[in-house]
């Protein structure tokens, strides 16, 4: 059975050493700059930019997410899915 977005986010979360939601949300600045911070994107997560400026970092260096994307929402389920796989092989 395939895995929901939830499920995926959580999944990311703990792959970056952040902590499990028990509610469906979406990713914190902090968790996003986590994931950066993994994935060596090329972003300075020192002082914490925008949530759209990390989410544009991930799409840059993750093959899956589309750079062309409205940075102001959150990643797809595809996407997620693509951001996983690349923690993983990490």
């Amino acid at each position: 059975m395939t895995k929901t977005v939830d499920e995926l986010r959580n999944e990311i979360r703990v792959e970056v050493g952040r902590h499990e939601r028990l509610v469906s949300s979406g990713f914190t600045k902090e968790a996003l700059a986590a994931i950066c911070d993994s994935l060596d994107a090329d972003v300075e997560t020192d002082d914490i930019p925008g949530k759209d400026v990390m989410r544009r970092a991930i799409s840059e260096t993750v093959d899956g997410v589309d750079e062309s994307r409205d940075q102001s929402t959150g990643f797809r389920k595809s996407e997620l899915e693509a951001i996983a796989g690349e923690l993983d092989g990490r």
